[in-house]
Order: C-alpha cells, then sequence, then structure tokens
C-alpha cells in the first residue's frame, strides 16, 4: 500500500505502469462491459457445444444439435427450381423474337440472362458488355453476323470459329503473297480514310483501286461489310483488332482471328435463349 501511486491530477490510482514518465491510470471498465464480455464468452462456448464449429480434419464437429443451414439452402434452391419450372418449360418451347415479345417472360429472361452472362460472358467481353482489344462492344450497333435477336441466339449458340459443326466461320487471308507492300500502305490509306482520318491523302485513290480488286469482295463496294460471311464494317471507324494505319497494315498481313466458343453445349439452350435476350437488350440489338 505504501507504494501505490495517486495521479495527481485526476486523483485516480495508477496501475504501476510508465512510459517516458506516462503513467497509465487504473481506471476499472464500466460494469455493464465486462458483464456484456462475459456474456459473449458463455454465449461463444455454448454455441460450440451445440452447433458445429471446429474444424477437424475431414469435418468439423456437428454439435449436439447437429444442425446445418446447407440442409435448409437445397429445400429453398429446390423451393425456387420448382417455382421457375413452369417459366423456363415455356422458354425451352419458344422462340427467342417471342420470349422478347412477352414482357413476363422477356423480363425473367433478361434476369436469367444477366446472371449467366456476368458468369460465362464478362471474362471477355467485360462487365458493362463494352469489350475490349480484340473482343467486340455488345452495346453498339455493329454486328458482325447480325445484330437481330435471332442472329445473336445463333452466334452464342454456335459460336464463331468454334469446335461446333454449325459454328460461324470466316477468315481473312494474308495478303502479303497477293499485293505488294506498297500496295499494303496504299488500302491502309484508304480504309483508314473512310473514318475521316487519311494520313497520306496521295495513298487514298490507288488505294481505292486497291480495295475494289482485293477486299471489295468481302466487305462490299462500300466497305460496310458483309453479315453473311462476317466480313466487318471498316467504313464507321469502330475498330475490332486495333486502330489507325499501322494496325490495318498489320491487320491485312497478318491478319488476328478470334474465337468465341459455342454455348448451346456447355449451358443447354434455355440459358443462351435468355442470353439471347439480354444481349438483344443491352442496346445495340436490332
Amino acid at each position: 500500500m505504501a507504494d501505490k501511486h495517486i495521479d495527481e491530477i485526476s486523483g485516480v490510482e495508477t496501475t504501476g505502469h510508465e512510459w517516458d514518465g506516462i503513467r497509465e491510470l487504473n481506471n476499472p471498465m464500466p460494469r455493464w462491459w465486462v458483464y456484456t464480455f462475459y456474456a459473449t464468452i458463455v454465449w461463444a462456448i455454448g454455441y460450440t457445444i451445440f452447433y458445429p464449429a471446429w474444424p477437424l480434419v475431414h469435418e468439423a464437429t456437428k454439435g449436439v444439435l447437429g444442425y446445418t443451414n446447407r440442409q435448409e439452402l437445397t429445400q429453398e434452391l429446390t423451393a425456387a427450381k420448382a417455382a421457375q419450372k413452369a417459366t423456363l418449360d415455356k422458354i425451352a418451347a419458344m422462340s427467342v423474337k417471342d420470349i422478347a415479345n412477352d414482357p413476363q417472360l422477356s423480363q425473367f429472361a433478361m434476369n436469367g440472362g444477366a446472371a449467366a452472362f456476368k458468369i460465362n460472358c464478362t471474362p471477355c467481353h467485360g462487365t458493362g458488355a463494352e469489350g475490349g482489344p480484340g473482343f467486340p462492344n455488345l452495346n453498339d450497333n455493329d454486328w458482325l453476323w447480325g445484330g437481330s435477336i435471332d442472329a445473336i441466339y445463333t452466334t452464342i449458340s454456335h459460336g464463331i470459329r468454334s469446335d461446333d459443326p454449325d459454328t460461324r466461320f470466316s477468315e481473312m487471308p494474308s495478303f502479303t503473297d497477293v499485293i505488294q507492300p506498297d500496295q499494303v500502305r496504299q488500302v491502309a490509306a484508304y480504309v483508314f480514310s473512310l473514318t475521316g482520318k487519311p494520313g497520306d491523302t496521295s495513298l487514298v485513290e490507288p488505294g481505292k483501286k486497291v480495295f475494289a480488286d482485293n477486299c471489295a469482295a468481302c466487305h462490299g463496294d462500300d466497305a460496310k461489310g458483309k453479315r453473311e460471311v462476317g466480313a466487318p464494317n471498316l467504313a464507321d471507324a469502330i475498330w475490332l483488332k486495333g486502330k489507325g494505319e499501322d494496325a490495318i497494315i498489320r491487320q491485312v498481313t497478318s491478319p488476328k482471328h478470334g474465337v468465341m466458343p459455342a454455348w448451346t453445349a456447355r449451358l443447354g439452350d434455355v440459358t443462351v435463349k435468355q442470353l439471347a435476350v439480354y444481349v438483344h437488350a443491352l442496346g445495340g440489338g436490332e
């Protein structure tokens, strides 16, 4: 007791701890806080006794009650699937166009398609379907194979250059053995000029002739593409494989060809239909 130190300012006993002349006051915790703390300890002990808690090598302790919410989750999922079955059966029996024209089914398909898109499509097309280098933006109206809901459904179902026997297939050849290097630069200048941004204007007119002789068969005389063969529109300033004359030259001499998987075998026709409805409604669908 003789060694007890009382703080001169607060009049409170100190603990005896001192750091650089600073002493710690021995203020007890409020009673309500202490009792609450004790209650949480009792609750934790009781919980580990009655409920699954402690992890073991292959499983956790089951607890006296043997309770698990996995059973409840399984029951809820089963009930949800049963509630959706009638709607899913309707979607399975209808065309995507009819689904989109039915307000109730369309809303259901939009929700299901949005969920499926986030899981399966965002790695390539982005969370907002805005695409990225080499992956098309699904919000605009630039569609290689058509933006109608039926065309979108076909593309998702069978993919592009996939292993599906009915896949959509188009492949731009390399023109290094077909036209001369100066002609490559000319046609690149012409194609780039279609966006209103020509580099060397003296190359545009000869490049137009090179385009007519070698490229118009697929991309059209007006360079606006042909969806029946998956040839892109070159006159809208929307570029999938890069921008600028250098990127055009690279594509002419060493073209890149992306692959989109066929999703029907992976997800089923009902999910593909929901995806088609969702993608079509993003804003760029025709």
